[in-house]
């Protein structure tokens, strides 16, 4: 057997050059219903300097496809004029489709990965959004991770006020209201949008002579920054943003911080703190559970021994007799060695996956694409067979992916099937840039641990307790919503934001 180390470094490598997948078990359809769904993906630069800004917007974005598959974008700066192109599709797709790549080189750009949070799928609320003056030039350009509670409030105000919204997404309204306030300098409109909006938002952009990146006073989704050299600048959603394309770990940008440059001071990132007793860190602990890529680093805390911990921990918490342990490709595997190195039951990696399939396939029937899950990931029958066995995967929503993992695991012969999540149970939807299932879907809200024991047809269930996961994670400075239905800022409107 291969030392688990070994397995470690392998896990880790395949992607730097392919994809990130999460549960490969569920179908595309699956994804939008269960799982709590990623937010979006965004990545700013920034030199003094002219860069290849197309293939370094374009390695540090697909370092984040994980976070959004639904369609990329991205607008670059170059001798004070910024040029915007987005469409649907993953990132090396749109990229491939564009004619005239020196179009898209620059000293700054910005882009971002999208999945839905607020806003319908429609083109126009695809990012970066942009601002144009009366000359039809773009004077204004912002990608935003997150989501606003109090969006709907501020459209309805902006428009009594004669401001024009394109898009049905509530990252216009941050859009819009620093447009507005464009006359008190890029710092002060920054920050008059800062005290207007609520919720969770991460947000990167650029005028047609200045960079910016800003984070709300609870640092709710992540965002770190970096360093190419001493006069060029990288701000992302994660740590492997800045690897892709070569930069530094410099820091995370901090809860209610402003970074901007000045055209006065070209190559020179300034700092301003809106509020520091009104900051307060509460990064949402399932980025480090599900959401984020393993191999990046946020708020210091590298997300693989995370996850490794969490399946030390649940094997800690609910220590059971069995012959294997595996987990679900990709995100369940940390979690599956770390409960191997602490019960000594044998890690195996007997879900095989293609790693040549597409994303999707066109599938008229519900039969055929439950057999797609079967070219997705096939189970090596010989390693299970008659065996007891644990299966650690990263949470458990409404139980559906689940509960056809354990149908493939009998059909293998399995003898015992014991399931570990290394999430608590999901109890209420997320309302700050993650979009979840209402709670009449998310299965732990409506069954006890007995119950869905039952009805997933396994021997044992284990989730990980709250307690522990706070273990884990070294503090409750956390956002634990989900888990608890307790959140660190108002919920907001319940109703779709906009009609």
């Amino acid at each position: 057997m291969k030392s688990l180390d070994i397995h470690k470094s392998e896990y880790l490598k395949q992607f730097e050059n392919q994809v990130y997948g999460r549960n490969l078990f569920r179908t595309q359809e699956e994804e939008r219903l269960d799982a709590p769904n990623e937010e979006c993906g965004i990545f700013g630069l920034y030199s003094d300097e002219d860069l290849d800004t197309f293939s370094l917007s374009q390695f540090g974005l697909f370092a984040l496809q994980h976070r959004g598959q639904e369609a990329c974008g991205i607008s670059v700066l170059k001798d004070g004029k910024i040029t915007n192109m987005k469409d649907e599709g993953l990132v090396l797709d749109v990229y491939k489709d564009i004619q005239h790549p020196e179009t898209f080189m620059g000293n700054s750009a910005i882009g971002h990965t999208r999945y839905t949070t607020a806003g319908d799928k429609k083109k126009y609320n695809f990012q970066p959004f942009f601002a144009k003056n009366e000359y039809d030039q773009i004077i204004l350009s912002i990608a935003h991770n997150g989501n606003l509670t109090n969006a709907k409030e501020l459209k309805t105000e902006l428009e009594a006020e004669g401001v024009v919204f394109r898009a049905t997404s509530d990252s216009e309204v941050i859009l819009r209201l620093i447009q507005k306030n464009l006359d008190l300098g890029l710092r002060g409109a920054i920050k008059a949008t800062m005290e207007k909006i609520e919720g969770a938002y991460s947000v990167v952009g650029m005028t047609r002579n200045k960079f910016f990146a800003f984070r709300d006073f609870n640092g709710i989704r992540p965002l770190v920054l970096g360093a190419i050299n001493e006069n060029s600048y990288v701000v992302a959603s994660e740590s492997v943003a800045l690897d892709a394309v070569g930069a530094q770990y410099v820091r995370d940008i901090l809860p209610g911080e402003i970074i901007y440059t000045n055209e006065n001071e070209p190559g020179k990132l300034n700092s301003y703190m809106m509020d520091e007793a009104k900051g307060k860190q509460r990064i949402c602990s399932f980025e480090y559970i599900y959401f984020a890529r393993p191999d990046s680093t946020l708020e210091n805390i590298n997300v693989y021994e995370i996850r490794e911990k969490s399946g030390e921990k649940i094997w800690d918490q609910a220590p059971v007799e069995a012959d294997l342990v595996i987990g679900v490709p990709d995100s369940g595997v940390p979690a599956a060695i770390g409960f191997s190195k602490a019960s000594g039951i044998p890690f195996r990696p007997v879900l095989i996956k293609n790693r040549y399939i597409g994303r999707s396939f066109i599938v008229p029937t519900q039969e055929m694409r439950e057999r797609v899950v079967n070219l997705k990931l096939n189970p090596i029958i010989s390693e299970m067979k008659d065996k007891r066995v644990v299966i650690i995967d990263d949470s458990i929503v409404r139980g559906t992916t689940s509960k056809r993992l354990v149908k493939i695991l009998k059909d293998a012969g399995v003898k015992e099937i014991h399931f570990r999540s290394v999430s608590p149970p999901i109890i209420a939807p997320c309302y700050l840039g993650i979009d979840t299932p209402s709670k009449d879907d998310l299965i732990s809200a409506n069954m006890t641990t007995e119950e869905l024991k039952n009805y997933l047809g396994v021997d044992s269930l284990e989730f990980l307790s709250i307690d522990n996961l706070k273990e884990i994670l070294g503090s409750s400075n956390h956002c634990f919503g989900c888990f608890t239905e307790e959140y660190p800022v108002g919920k907001g409107e319940e109703a779709v934001l906009f009609n």
